[in-house]
């Protein structure tokens, strides 16, 4: 064994790459502080958005919940829609069965004869028994839907009373052709749910600030809203229908490539929620539906960063491995973790602060280590991983 480690020894001491290799790693930190700092920058820049006072809305809207074996969630989800200050004159609801095996769309219809909104439930395999998934179910929606504007969230959020004015509010004054909003989760106990929603929260800057730099243009389908006319005028999901997952960045990037200004973000406090992954085999599973379609996009900015971050988390978990036989890289580790640390945690904090979620703050340190972790082993494995299971399919 001590023979073994004087040879790995020697071997990194004669490594004419050794130094190449730290140079990258210092200039990774260093970027990796630039992105974070322009991210920080970004959402403190974005003005907030307020409905103004007195505003009364005029838009026909659409609401579109695409559902999959949601029994458990869809009533709160349709309750929390049904609970916001919206003509109801003004508004529909278009709920997409997506081939459940429970009683979604049964409880869909109960709820619908109970209200006064035009609550509808489309089935796909009514519609066209061969079509199946989210892009298909929204699509499917869109084509029937009577509202102007489009506004979709999932089975399994819940959205703030406030959240159509908000959406609508936007619409009517500043015009966009699309808006996002932020979507937070809702931990429960649970370390690996509290590491989920500081992350979630830490995406909602990055997605606030890029579109406020007009550098990159990221959102989530749970609180999204476009003119029919424009998904229309950008042919919906064409071209990236043989992705499970991107109903949301495919469709943001290509209308921002019709409209380089069009993409507007809600920056509020009342945020779309979304119940935390139950356990890791099915947060594993939702990230790396993510990841794929990562390589896809069409926004270069977006994949370098990703890049970025994915390199400087693999070479702190290398420094870390080979800093015992070559002690210069324990002090090219530190410096990235203190990097990493305090830069992660200004973000953080600002978002926490922001959506009054100080508490959160309590699970940075483990949500730290956990972070590099995930960000390495997921990376990898996307890069791997065509195919997944999702709600019960097998999907690429």
């Amino acid at each position: 064994m001590c023979r073994f480690t004087v040879r790995i020894q020697d071997f990194y001491r004669s490594c004419p790459m050794l130094d190449s290799a730290i140079c990258f790693s210092l200039v990774l930190t260093l970027v990796y502080m630039a992105i974070q700092v322009f991210y920080w920058y970004g959402w403190r820049r974005l003005p907030a958005w307020q409905i103004p006072a007195g505003f009364v809305p005029h838009t026909v809207i659409s609401v579109i919940i695409p559902a999959r074996n949601e029994a458990s969630q869809i009533e709160a989800c349709l309750n929390t829609v049904l609970a916001n200050h919206y003509p109801k004159h003004l508004m529909e609801i278009l709920v997409v069965d997506d081939h459940s095996s429970d009683n979604t769309g049964e409880l869909v219809l109960r709820i619908a004869a109970r209200q006064e909104i035009n609550i509808r439930l489309l089935r796909l395999a009514d519609v066209d028994a061969s079509r199946a998934g989210k892009k298909d179910a929204i699509e499917t929606a869109v084509a029937q839907a009577g509202g102007a504007l489009i506004i979709t969230t999932d089975a399994d959020c819940q959205v703030p009373a406030d959240w159509l004015l908000l959406l609508v509010s936007a619409f009517e004054q500043v015009g966009p052709k699309a808006i996002c909003g932020p979507v937070l989760v809702r931990p429960r106990h649970r370390m690996l749910q509290y590491f989920e929603a500081l992350d979630v929260a830490g995406m909602m800057g990055i997605t606030g600030a890029g579109i406020h730099w007009k550098w990159q243009r990221l959102g989530n389908g749970a609180h999204l809203a476009y003119p029919k006319a424009v998904f229309e005028a950008v042919g919906g999901f064409a071209g990236n229908e043989e992705k499970a997952s991107g109903d949301d960045l495919f469709l943001l990037q290509k209308i921002a490539r019709h409209w380089p200004d069009g993409v507007f973000f809600v920056k509020n406090a009342a945020a779309v929620t979304t119940a935390a992954q139950p356990d890791a085999t099915s947060f594993i599973r939702q990230r790396l539906r993510w990841g794929t379609k990562n390589k896809a996009l069409p926004e270069a900015p977006v994949k370098a960063i990703l890049a970025t971050v994915f390199l400087f988390c693999c070479s702190i978990l290398l420094n870390a491995s080979l800093a015992f036989y070559y002690p210069v890289l324990g002090g090219v580790l530190l410096c990235q973790l203190i990097v990493k640390a305090g830069f992660d945690y200004l973000l953080l904090r600002e978002m926490c602060i922001f959506f009054n979620r100080r508490e959160w703050l309590s699970w940075f340190w483990p949500s730290f280590v956990l972070h590099i972790l995930y960000i390495a082993g997921v990376g990898v494995a996307s890069l791997f991983v065509r195919k997944y299971h999702w709600k019960g399919r097998r999907v690429e």
